[in-house]
């Protein structure tokens, strides 16, 4: 395998677990209109940059792709402030679940923050005449 579908596939895998794990955390929220209400968000957002990474692989141009990355990268901000409200609203949930989830969504918001930024200047580097 070479080492740019490696790494594909790992972040695939990694989002793919970011969205289970986020299931595991919101099942221990409270059947309230706000835990009730944070779930769904919450599920939506974590789910959503798994697929949209899985389209921007297949993107029809480098501007398609960045588009696609950064719509990863909006979801992923959202779940980010779902996690901050979960725990500032002190949810009875395992704290360690919530900080490793917090830790983890801080990662590849900065992974996808460096893949777009890279995107951008490769596209600038082909605009400019050789």
């Amino acid at each position: 395998m070479e080492k740019y579908e490696y790494k594909r596939v790992v972040l695939e895998d990694r989002l793919i677990d970011f969205g289970l794990n986020i299931d595991e955390l919101t099942s221990q929220f409270p059947n309230s209109k706000l835990g009730n209400h944070l779930t769904g968000q919450m599920i939506r957002s974590s789910t959503s940059p798994a697929f949209n990474y899985g389209e921007a692989q297949s993107a029809e141009s480098r501007k398609d792709f960045i588009h696609k990355m950064k719509v990863c990268l909006k979801e992923l901000r959202e779940t980010n402030a779902r996690l901050k409200f979960a725990k500032r609203g002190k949810f009875k949930v395992q704290e360690k679940l919530l900080n490793r989830l917090l830790s983890e969504v801080n990662e590849l918001i900065s992974i996808f923050v460096k893949s777009i930024e890279t995107a951008n200047r490769n596209v600038a580097s082909e605009k400019r005449p050789h």
